[in-house]
This record gives structure tokens, C-alpha cells and sequence, in this order.
């Protein structure tokens, strides 16, 4: 409990992180360009987690500006620490859901979507809250831009088989590539040798990494 009470107090005084009570919070919507001090295109890495990706994107692509976002504020005083530490003025965190993506974001806004290991949810009751199902990937579709990006990297074959099943479905995505094994796929050099903390247990212990990478038409 002590941990998360420094984490928390972290993000009161942090600057990479928006929550609620802070200025940012209610005015972000449509002037991300001023927040960040340029016009950069925008990338999110939905229920980001520690931030790995996020930090580890911002760091390898200085021309775009990523938000990392996600409910946790403990989890992202984690990756908010690392950006600081690494100095990086293009990595930014958001603690939201992703259902409230309307309150800082405009239409057509987002460069690039990555959704990074989500909970599978592998039971039929659950399909409802898998972030690749028809109703989330809605939600993308009013952000990104057209020609916008869509990544998913997963451990979990029933949810990439799932998600490729989805989206060969959706008319307004295009299925760039994709792979079920990622770390013996030419791919993996557009993740820069990032890797979460699990996934890097997972694939010593020999599971695999699958990548889809589609783009809204």
C-alpha cells in the first residue's frame, strides 16, 4: 500500500501524467499540440500497463508523440518514471478507460492504435469485453485517421485468431501483416526489441508472440 501511495503521489506531480484534478485533464481535448509543444502526430498504446511500449516507442520514434492510457494510476507512474528518467518529451500518460476516449480525443485525430497483451477474455461471455471485438474496434475506427494504423500483439493464440477473424471481416480495416510467431518473423523489427515485463517470462518459457498490423481504409 505504501508503494502505490508514492506512485500516486508521483502522478499529482508529474507532468507526462493527465488524471482527473489536474488542469490537462478537462481541457486536453483538441489541443494535444499544445500540451506537447508541437504538432507530431499521435499514437496511443491502449491499457498500457507499466508503459513499456510507450516509453519504448517514444524513445526509438522522436517524431511522434505517444500517450500511453490506462485506468491504473499505479501502473502508469511506472512507465511515467521511466520516460522521466530517460528524458523523453514525447511520451505522455492518461489515466482513463478507454470507453471515455471521447472526452480528450477528436475524430480522425490518431496516427496509430497499439494494444499491447490485453486480457484475452477467452469465455463466450466475455467476448463482449475482448478490445478487438466489433464494438472496440468501432471505437478506434472514430479516432484513427483514414490510412491510420491498428497493431495487436498478443500472447494468446484464441485471441489473435479471434482478432484476425474479426478484422479480415471489417470492411474498413485492410489486413497489412500479420504473423503467429513473431519473434522468427521479419515483424519483430518494428518493435525496436521492446518487450513487457511478462513477456519476456513468457518467452523464456517458450510461448510464442503473434502480431497483426491492419490499416483503416
Amino acid at each position: 500500500m505504501r508503494r502505490k501511495q508514492h506512485r500516486f503521489k508521483h502522478n499529482q506531480d508529474a507532468h507526462n501524467v493527465i488524471e482527473r484534478g489536474k488542469e490537462w485533464y478537462t481541457k486536453i481535448k483538441g489541443n494535444w499540440a499544445e500540451y506537447f509543444g508541437n504538432d507530431k502526430p499521435l499514437v496511443l498504446e491502449l491499457a498500457c500497463g507499466k508503459g513499456e511500449y510507450t516509453v519504448g516507442l517514444a524513445e526509438n520514434i522522436p517524431d511522434m508523440n505517444f500517450i500511453g492510457i490506462d485506468i491504473k494510476g499505479d501502473r502508469i507512474a511506472r512507465g511515467s518514471k521511466r520516460a522521466m528518467d530517460k528524458g523523453l518529451d514525447n511520451a505522455a500518460f492518461l489515466r482513463t478507460g478507454i470507453q471515455f476516449l471521447d472526452e480528450f480525443f477528436n475524430a480522425d485525430e490518431i496516427e496509430e492504435i497499439w494494444l499491447i497483451h490485453p486480457d484475452p477474455q477467452p469465455r463466450d461471455k466475455e467476448e463482449k469485453r475482448r478490445l478487438t471485438n466489433p464494438h472496440f474496434l468501432g471505437i478506434y475506427k472514430k479516432y484513427l485517421r483514414k490510412g491510420g494504423l491498428f497493431k495487436l500483439k498478443t500472447d494468446s493464440r484464441f485471441l489473435y485468431d479471434y482478432s484476425l477473424e474479426i478484422l479480415q471481416k471489417d470492411n474498413e480495416f485492410e489486413l497489412l501483416d500479420h504473423t503467429d510467431d513473431l519473434y522468427n518473423s521479419p515483424l519483430l523489427d518494428e518493435h525496436f526489441g521492446i518487450r513487457t515485463h511478462y513477456e519476456q517470462i513468457w518467452t523464456e518459457r517458450g510461448s510464442s508472440v503473434h502480431y497483426i498490423k491492419c490499416r483503416l481504409k
